[in-house]
């Protein structure tokens, strides 16, 4: 299930705990990725509430918004970098983006899978994507007045489990959003207090949100250890050719033999 991109931009600009969300998930964001200079920067779903920090920084940047969501103009006053893309088939060429940010996108896409082999080819040799998706043991996706309470929330492991799966190797962990999803004017102002303290608890239980790094393989996995390695010979390679195939006996006799010889004008073989 796709949420609307006006009841996302609603949440995030409109609202003050999507203000406060809005602050969390840019701190969290900057602790795995501190600059973008110089790099290629995109994200997929609804990234720009996070990716506000690089505009300026990165050497290029763009925001891709599913058709199922709905798009919307980015930045505000300056030059569109959004675009609606199908969900699974970018327009855009493979290793051609260095860091790719996944907000609002893995947990609501149909096929997850599909999603992250698109991912893997646009990323290059050296690329990482940052995947920020609801925590299934915390608050914020229990709540479905908030857009983390919508799709498929995930543990580290299934996360995890799901990115190795399809050529990902995951680096690196963070966390946020350990403020209830309260509008309440008391614990929005104590909000950037929680997040400090709820660093140091441990995010399965507590943060709202879980962030995986991960970075793309392109290399052949190394062999389970104990597995048998079948090399063969130099005579089965060459099988066909040093060893002739018999001809098919047939169920005729050998006078039948003889005068099919003679009707073809050998000579049969005469036994002394």
């Amino acid at each position: 299930m796709h949420l609307d991109v006006v009841d996302l931009r609603a949440f995030y600009y409109r609202t003050k705990l999507g203000r406060s969300a809005q602050s969390a998930l840019q701190a969290a964001l900057t602790d795995l990725l501190p600059e973008a200079r110089g790099l290629t920067l995109a994200g997929f779903g609804f990234a720009p509430p996070i990716l506000r920090p690089f505009v300026g920084d990165a050497a290029r940047i763009i925001s891709l918004m599913p058709g199922q969501q709905g798009v919307m103009p980015w930045p505000a006053g300056a030059a569109n970098v959004s675009v609606l893309v199908e969900e699974t088939s970018w327009p855009l060429d493979a290793a051609s983006v260095d860091r790719l940010i996944v907000a609002h996108g893995l947990e609501t896409c149909e096929s997850p899978g599909a999603l992250l082999d698109e991912i893997w080819r646009v990323l290059t040799p050296g690329g990482r994507a940052i995947f920020i998706v609801p925590n299934r043991s915390g608050i914020w996706a229990r709540r479905d007045a908030t857009p983390f309470g919508v799709g498929r929330p995930y543990s580290f492991g299934q996360l995890e489990k799901l990115l190795d799966d399809h050529r990902f190797r995951p680096e690196r962990h963070g966390a946020a959003l350990y403020a209830p999803p309260s509008h309440r004017r008391l614990l929005l102002q104590t909000a950037p207090v929680l997040e400090r303290l709820g660093r140091r608890f441990d995010p399965r239980f507590f943060a709202g949100v879980l962030l995986v790094e991960a970075s793309k393989e392109i290399y052949a996995r190394p062999r389970p250890p104990g597995a048998k390695i079948t090399v063969p010979g130099p005579l089965d390679v060459l099988e066909g050719l040093t060893k002739p195939k018999p001809e098919p006996v047939s169920g005729r006799s050998p006078r039948a033999r003889g005068s099919r010889c003679r009707a073809l004008g050998a000579r049969p073989l005469t036994l002394l």
